[in-house]
């Protein structure tokens, strides 16, 4: 099993072993009942000593996360045989490189009955049937697109029609500045490939997007995140860090921030766009929310005040339109995009021609439109789940309804454990995201993340209603009766 130790760190060895395990448990990648390396093994693997390796076992089996059984060895919890269980084989034993991988867990919840786990859009909402039969004519009538190879940077009208969309949003750029990735996630990835490896400095947003932390784990990226107060990233806090560890790349996602909701001020923008310049690093700007504003439009992009090429730009398109078509761009100058283009070729040899093509008219003659009719959709819901928080949701429960975007951002009372509400939500068929996947530790955050987008209207309030009211009762029987007055 490979953990990546950081032995300057100021989180000591035992932590940093007893985080990494943790996430591979949360993640679902050591499954319950996988048999753990034993102390001796995994000590002499990561070249530590057995009493470092010792004392985070013992944490881990103090969290619950882990049981330990005289003479047979460790194992993940929730065993229901004794024994080597899941993963005890060869493949248990075949060494990987995968610290966490939060994201695919949380696809993995789809089958709820009650779904606000997912930051996504119900299909009634999504203009599936247009972009459906511009897909089924091009398959009948241009059959050889399937036949081809798209270009590496992508089909060169839908660049220059993603161009003049970005253009009324204050982004001057040219058509062969932009490259076309399948999803946004893509993006981040080519990102990462490219510029970021091992104990490098990457700065996000406390909390952040799962996926993203995601990818830079897999990097062996040092991330440090940067507190959130209501005008976004703090970023004092992140210029006094700067100091000390300077950036090798800043990710945020500034707009109805996936998963809190906040968007960032005009002014911190301006900030963190001058800190990148005098640090020569790159801010990664994460934009897939922007659109969907409910009354103001949001402050400018960041890129939109980009002159030196430091920001590369995301825009996800699929997201509010086909979320399996998988499309997104990237806007990047110079040789920056050079190499992400490069990394994209030796990635998949371009995104699929085919649903390029297919969302291409949508975007250029109806994306104005529906837009417009999205947030209107979209604010109901929004204030309908408001009324419900307003009306069900136990004392001691906080929250600030957004200003546009998919999700709410819950504060829990700190005595409650999550993890336990989140298995009672799923006993009774209700999804949600913990907050701790938005972070890289273990254990640390009192939030959670609600989608109030991810089911249709009615099923939505339904499912709200069952989950505050799940929520009243566990907090009833795990707090002081004058913590929940």
């Amino acid at each position: 099993m490979h953990i990546e130790l950081k032995r300057g760190s100021s989180r000591s060895l035992p932590q940093q072993i007893y985080e990494k395990l943790g996430q591979r448990i949360s993640s679902g990648l050591l499954l319950p009942g996988a048999r753990l390396p034993s102390v001796r093994e995994l000590a002499l693997s990561l070249k530590v000593s057995q009493v470092t390796v010792s004392k985070a076992y013992a944490e881990l089996e103090k969290k619950g996360r882990i049981l330990c059984i005289q003479g047979k060895g460790c194992f993940v919890a929730d065993i229901e045989h004794e024994g080597t269980g899941e993963g005890g084989g060869w493949q248990g034993r075949y060494d990987d490189y995968l610290p966490r991988a939060q994201l695919w867990r949380n696809f993995n919840e789809s089958e709820a009955d009650y779904s606000f786990h997912l930051a996504s859009l119900h299909r009634e909402l999504l203009p599936l049937r247009s972009i459906g039969s511009t897909m089924a004519a091009l398959v009948s009538e241009q059959p050889e697109l399937m036949a081809s190879y798209g270009n590496f940077q992508g089909d060169l009208e839908l660049r220059e029609v993603m161009r003049r969309h970005l253009q009324k949003r204050g982004m001057a750029l040219a058509s062969s500045g932009l490259m076309i990735t399948s999803g946004s996630q893509q993006g981040i990835d080519l990102v990462a490939r490219t510029f970021v490896g091992p104990g490098d400095v990457v700065y996000l947003e406390d909390p952040s997007y799962t996926g993203a932390i995601d990818v830079f784990a897999g990097r062996g990226a040092e991330m440090i995140f940067v507190p959130m107060d209501r005008e976004g990233m703090r970023v004092d806090i992140l210029t006094s860090l700067c100091d000390e560890r300077p950036p090798k790349l800043i990710y945020t996602n500034p707009t109805f921030q996936n998963p809190s909701g906040v968007t960032m001020s005009i002014r911190r923008r301006q900030r963190l766009l001058e800190l990148a310049r005098s640090y020569r690093c790159l801010i990664v700007e994460d934009d897939p929310f922007s659109d969907l504003y409910f009354r103001d439009p949001p402050p400018p992009s960041i890129k939109s005040m980009d002159r030196d090429g430091h920001v590369v730009y995301l825009k996800s398109f699929s997201k509010v339109l086909a979320p399996g078509c998988r499309i997104a761009c990237v806007a990047a100058e110079g040789d920056i995009l050079s190499r992400l283009i490069a990394a994209k070729s030796a990635s998949d040899l371009g995104s699929p021609l085919l649903t390029q093509r297919a969302v291409l008219p949508f975007i250029a003659d109806s994306y104005e439109r529906y837009a417009s009719g999205l947030r209107i959709a979209l604010r109901e819901r929004m204030e309908s789940a408001g009324r419900l928080l307003r009306q069900y949701a136990p004392s001691g429960v906080r929250w600030t309804l957004p200003e546009g975007g998919l999700n709410m951002w819950l504060e829990l009372p700190a005595a409650l454990r999550i993890d336990k509400l989140h298995t009672l939500a799923e006993q009774e068929s209700i999804s949600f995201l913990p907050g701790d996947v938005c972070q890289a530790g273990e254990g640390n955050s009192r939030h959670i993340r609600l989608c109030y987008a991810q089911m249709n209207k009615a099923r939505m309030e339904q499912g709200l209603k069952l989950f505050l009211e799940l929520l009243s009762r566990y907090m009833a029987s795990e707090l002081p009766d004058e913590m929940i007055q």
